[in-house]
């Protein structure tokens, strides 16, 4: 029985509010915490509804080191669970060292002013959390995350070395919007347009963009949704698995998006909508990217009429005993489903259900240690055990399909 403090109110946020009510078992005390309050409490009329729980909320800015303290100190945690923008993975990683409780997020830090994710900003604070034995567990989504413990899971049971890691991410749902995106649209669209790379051979190889005529792609033949264009793209997991994955020679991300989203997205950056810098619009300095966010739909209200389902899994390709072998472990999660269940897109329960697991690992002990961890460094079968029974089932199969050399 523990404690958790939930900071951010948004899709995933509210996912993983309801799931940790599912299982008071393991977390007694919930607290869900944003800088809009009104947002939190919304979420706890309906888990209310829904479970029968109770939950208590507040407000937060959790850009202030300070606000975050003094929060944490009167609610007095085990765990925070940052859901937050990426941006504030920092501020609440210095509160969490300051009031001495453990940390886990869904998403790399990325500063506000660079179009730009890397985990060297959070692995520099391995020595900080180790001194005060605080465990930090970073990236803890579906990707990041379950991909990452699909690797370490078949590097421990299916592969003696895996040489080539391919995750696939195929949302293959439709809203019914003329253009809207899944998660937060300035996360969202800052990751998609950075610039594409992937590591192979002990090094990274930059590609197009995926709004590039040049872009990388191809067709994949996904399960239950079939064939969908696939674009390679950077991806925050690339970056800890190549480190951590014994064997390894080459590591790709690809992710689909269909015509209308490429359009849409061009022509947004072609008029400069996109643009994370500030522009003087009538006397007032506008970041586009953040005017552009206020437009469209937010990511939390796509479930109600969302059809279809997300496919997501890695191929990955090694030697057993020997010989070669290929490995396909993926999930295939409904839209309808989710919002059913809890009132969510599967977009947002696929990130938020892996980070329930990982905060209910973390309090049962099964997951402990001081430092900070990727998933892939942690033992993954318990995680892989709480996929099946929390709602993310997965299947694995022996794969013989092509990927492009």
């Amino acid at each position: 029985m523990g404690r958790v403090l939930i900071l951010g109110a948004g899709g995933v946020g509210r996912v993983v509010a309801h799931k940790c009510a599912q299982h008071p078992d393991v977390f007694a005390n919930i607290m869900l915490a944003s800088r809009t309050k009104s947002k939190c409490d919304e979420i706890r009329r309906e888990i209310k509804e829904r479970a029968g729980i109770e939950i208590e909320t507040a407000e937060v800015d959790a850009d202030k080191t300070g606000e975050m303290v003094a929060l944490i100190r009167r609610f007095k945690p085990d765990l925070v669970v940052n859901v937050a923008l990426p941006y504030q993975d920092l501020t609440v990683m210095d509160a969490c060292l300051e009031a001495g409780v453990n940390y886990m997020d869904t998403a790399n830090y990325e500063p506000k002013d660079v179009a730009h994710f890397e985990y060297s900003w959070q692995w520099a604070y391995q020595e900080r959390f180790r001194e005060k034995g605080l465990m930090a567990v970073l990236g803890c989504g579906f990707d990041p995350g379950v991909s990452n413990i699909f690797c370490a899971y078949a590097q421990k049971h299916l592969l003696d070395e895996i040489n080539y890691i391919d995750i696939l991410d195929c949302n293959a749902g439709s809203h019914g919007h003329a253009f809207a995106t899944n998660f937060n649209p300035e996360i969202n669209i800052r990751e998609v347009t950075q610039e594409v790379r992937h590591w192979e051979n002990g090094k990274w190889i930059s590609t197009p963009v995926i709004l590039d005529q040049k872009s990388v792609h191809f067709t994949f033949d996904y399960p239950v949704a079939g064939p969908k264009e696939s674009y390679l793209l950077y991806h925050e997991e690339l970056e800890s698995l190549a480190k951590n994955i014994k064997g390894l020679k080459r590591i790709r991300f690809w992710m689909t998006f269909s015509d209308n989203y490429l359009t849409h997205l061009r022509v947004l950056q072609n008029v400069g909508m996109t643009r994370i810098d500030e522009v003087d619009y009538e006397g007032k300095k506008v970041v586009p990217i953040k005017f552009l966010k206020a437009l469209l739909p937010d990511p939390a209200t796509l479930g109600t009429n969302y059809t279809g389902k997300t496919v997501i899994g890695n191929v990955m390709r090694g030697k057993k005993d020997g010989k070669e072998r290929s490995v396909y472990i993926y999930n295939v999660c409904d839209h309808a489903d989710a919002y059913r269940e809890i009132g969510a897109q599967a977009v947002s329960y696929t990130t938020g259900v892996p980070a329930m697991i990982c905060a209910m690992l973390m309090l049962r002990g099964v997951w402990k240690g001081a430092g900070v961890f990727n998933t892939e460094q942690l033992d993954p079968d318990p995680f892989m055990e709480e996929l099946n029974r929390c709602g993310l089932p997965w299947k694995q199969v022996e794969f013989e399909g092509r990927l492009p050399e």
